[in-house]
């Protein structure tokens, strides 16, 4: 969030989005993009993950109206685009992956696919958290402000989540 930017103009940008202001909805769309992102890539292949960006936020101005606390906006849009790379998840059809020894040797592409992959592969907090901190660059302050979570509960989120991917990169069963 922009300094300026408060926590209390959150809701009249979703009052005015809900009156069928574009433009308000456009600026939640700025303010929370990267978080929506992050929780996306957490969970999708990032070859589809700025199409299920756009996904989310059409189920958003569809729903608006159901949200009851307009104050929970980022919960509540971190919550639609969990349940968007769920749905996603369940249509996508199953792929075999080839065995390693068949692999060309890494490149930096292949090393940031393997964290990548990684990281999806740990508990749902910790993923999260992860890919908004190092994917998206958000600040631990500014993850707890997006998501609804708590700051201390972002802080373990994040030091456990790094203690693990340290942990599966070193080859450490977890």
């Amino acid at each position: 969030m922009r300094p300026a930017e408060s926590s209390d103009s959150i809701p009249a940008l979703v009052a005015s989005a809900r009156g069928g202001d574009r433009q308000a909805f456009g600026r939640l769309y700025q303010l929370y993009g990267r978080m929506v992102h992050g929780v996306l890539l957490a969970r999708a292949p990032s070859h589809e993950v700025d199409d299920l960006v756009q996904e989310v936020y059409l189920k958003a101005l569809k729903q608006l109206g159901s949200l009851r606390d307009p104050r929970a906006f980022g919960g509540w849009i971190a919550m639609i685009a969990r349940h968007t790379a769920i749905d996603r998840a369940r249509r996508r059809p199953v792929v075999v992956e080839l065995p390693d020894d068949l692999a060309a040797p890494e490149s930096h592409d292949d090393e940031a696919r393997r964290v990548l992959r990684l990281i999806r592969e740990l508990p749902d907090a910790y993923r999260e958290t992860l890919m908004l901190r190092l994917v998206e660059g958000m600040s631990g302050p500014e993850i707890a402000e997006r998501t609804g979570l708590q700051p201390g509960s972002v802080r373990v989120n994040l030091h456990r989540g790094i203690t693990m991917l340290r942990q599966r990169m070193m080859g450490d069963p977890v």
